[in-house]
């Protein structure tokens, strides 16, 4: 049996020269049945035919509800579903979805996450411009539970699409292109393998594995959505456990195999300093509801980097915690009290 964390990039291995769509759209899911028919309905709006677009569910055992059900009812024969024979970890799920891929492109996107009118459009002209990239990607809004926009600016990493200079300066410090806005050739999946080594992280270090070998390709247009926020998946997960602060750790360290070795001890502060302030912000967020997961998470910050900023928010942190948080704690308890009588 495979490890369902693999300590190296899984093979993936090359298809036969046969007549192939020149899309792959594979969707891999694990309990976001409640998410599953938006995903669908963004793709199916604007897909060509299934000789042109392959369309696929990728189930990973999921237990929320019955995902070839509502697959075969919203896809209408479109979309094609293949369910696990057991619950293999999101990493092999990734693994399986690519190798089940048999177009040129290849679009992972996840089941509670969306695209927008023009998405394949946009790629594939970035592709067709720049036939040396490696992957192509646009830029992203984030969205909430309710499928809200969440008023999060996103800069662009250009003004115009193009190629990405110095794109691993950029990404060696922190993820800034998230899954649905992603497409990756085949061809480079077959060159680099799949994804490994850590559940919490592990696309931002694919996305500097490709680009210390191949070109990034970008258009600045908003054309995907990324749920956060929502309280379910492996991010939530990690933030209760503490396991993001590890993950990063690790993806940060495998990262610096990909940078020029004359910028890695720059670009690893700059990355430990930015996930310590992250982590900070992440622990503002849980202290009213998950009051040790923040701790775990502030004392992580603190862990990864002991500057002059990370003490800053830190300070801020325990500041708001004694000032606000108690009052909060004291007045919630009060409520529970009164409603016992």
């Amino acid at each position: 049996m495979n490890e369902r964390i693999p300590k190296s990039p899984p093979n993936i291995l090359a298809l036969p020269e046969i007549e192939r769509p020149v899309w792959s759209v594979i969707i891999p899911v694990y309990n976001c049945i409640n998410y599953l028919t938006e995903a669908l309905e963004s793709v199916l709006r604007q897909a060509p035919s299934s000789e042109f677009m392959q369309i696929e569910v990728v189930d990973d055992c999921s237990t929320d509800g019955d995902v070839e059900k509502l697959v075969n009812h919203i896809g209408k024969g479109r979309v094609g579903y293949y369910r696990q024979k057991e619950n293999r970890g999101s990493l092999r799920n990734f693994e399986t979805c690519i190798n089940r891929s048999k177009g040129k492109y290849v679009h992972l996107l996840h089941g509670d996450d969306r695209v927008e009118g023009g998405f394949y459009e946009e790629i594939e002209n970035l592709f067709r411009d720049h036939p040396e990239a490696g992957a192509a990607f646009t830029n992203f809004h984030y969205i909430d539970h309710e499928s809200q926009i969440v008023p999060i600016f996103n800069k662009s990493m250009l003004e115009a699409p193009g190629i990405v200079p110095d794109f691993m300066d950029k990404i060696g410090v922190k993820q800034l292109i998230q899954p649905p806005a992603m497409v990756v050739k085949r061809s480079t999946y077959e060159a680099v393998g799949s994804f490994y080594a850590v559940h919490f992280g592990e696309d931002w270090e694919m996305w500097a594995r490709i680009g210390s070998r191949f070109p990034m390709a970008c258009s600045p247009k908003c054309l995907a959505s990324y749920r956060a926020g929502h309280g379910i998946g492996i991010s939530h997960k990690s933030y209760l456990s503490g396991q993001n602060i590890k993950d990063i750790k690790k993806v940060i360290n495998i990262i610096q195999q990909h940078l020029p070795e004359n910028q890695r001890s720059k670009i690893r502060k700059k990355a430990h300093a930015y996930h310590a302030k992250f982590s900070v912000r992440v622990a503002n967020t849980l202290l009213l509801c998950h009051k040790k997961a923040a701790f775990r998470q502030a004392y992580g910050a603190w862990g990864m980097s002991r500057d002059f900023v990370t003490l800053f928010w830190l300070l801020r942190f325990y500041a708001m915690y004694g000032l606000r948080y108690k009052q909060i704690e004291h007045i919630m308890r009060n409520r529970k009290h009164i409603s016992k009588k």
